[in-house]
């Protein structure tokens, strides 16, 4: 019989299944298009991955981990997922799809970064998800989850939740 050498997943395919993994407190996103997955390296059948939670104190931040490595380890790897906590995860790293799917899902996006600010409550007004108005205002600051406050909209009288720049 002659023995086939095992084909090693590549890098992208390690992407790809990370791609998969739903944000665990926003699940119609994913933790690549939120930025929490800083880096992928391969050394034969083993794995490193580094990411960084949207907050430092992220309850589901063991969740996160446990499914990085999953999602790793159901392409035949090994794996190591380590926690990098500089630079800090910013708002800036959600990409454009992400962003449009969580309108879709009802939260406001959040604005860009103001240079490196480490938490800017919108002072700008705030589109609202459901109707597009602008004419929103807090309601609370401290939503369901850290990274989210609770706005209302004079429009439609909606609540929803807007995602904080940070």
């Amino acid at each position: 019989m002659i023995e086939r050498p095992t084909v090693l997943p590549s890098e992208a395919e390690v992407w790809a299944a990370l791609s998969r993994v739903p944000d665990p407190e926003i699940p119609v996103v994913n933790i690549v298009e939120m930025g929490i997955v800083r880096e992928v390296q391969l050394d034969g059948a083993r794995a490193t991955v580094r990411m960084t939670p949207t907050f430092s104190a992220c309850p589901a931040l063991h969740v996160i981990r446990e499914d990085i490595a999953r999602a790793v380890r159901s392409l035949g790897l090994q794996v190591q997922v380590d926690t990098v906590m500089f630079p800090p995860w910013t708002t800036d790293w959600i990409t454009e799809e992400a962003r449009t799917k969580l309108s879709v899902y009802g939260i406001a996006p959040p604005g860009a970064s103001d240079d490196g600010a480490l938490l800017q409550l919108q002072s700008d007004a705030t589109r609202c998800p459901r109707c597009g108005s602008f004419d929103t205002r807090i309601k609370n600051t401290f939503g369901p989850t850290l990274c989210k406050t609770i706005h209302v909209c004079g429009a439609c009288r909606e609540p929803f939740e807007a995602f904080k720049t940070v």
